[in-house]
């Protein structure tokens, strides 16, 4: 499977589709690219209904986003989760720091 990510801007809102596995690979490249799209945007929807893996340094870039929209007061919402990804964010506590959907 491709590891790719597409982003949507709709108004104030980044949707962003993730596929793959987001990895110590290819995770500093989606980081740079998302923080470089969210100047006007208050709303970050990161859809992961085709991500099959996150590593810690997945985990790392998903944590500089919300360090950014923090800064704009504006928030990121995770759509989509599989179990095994679901289980990631339970145990590190992602589940509390992002909001999932």
């Amino acid at each position: 499977m491709e590891n790719s990510f597409v982003k949507e801007k709709k108004e104030s809102t980044l949707v962003v589709h993730m596929k793959g596995r987001l990895d110590s690979m290819n995770a500093a490249e989606f980081s740079r690219d998302i923080l470089a799209s969210l100047a006007d945007v208050s709303t970050v929807i990161l859809d992961f209904a085709e991500l099959i893996y996150i590593s810690s340094a997945g985990l790392r870039a998903l944590l500089q986003i919300k360090k950014q929209m923090n800064q704009q007061n504006g928030e990121v919402i995770v759509k989509n989760l599989s179990g095994e990804i679901t289980e990631v964010f339970t145990m590190t506590g992602f589940d509390q720091i992002l909001k999932v959907e």
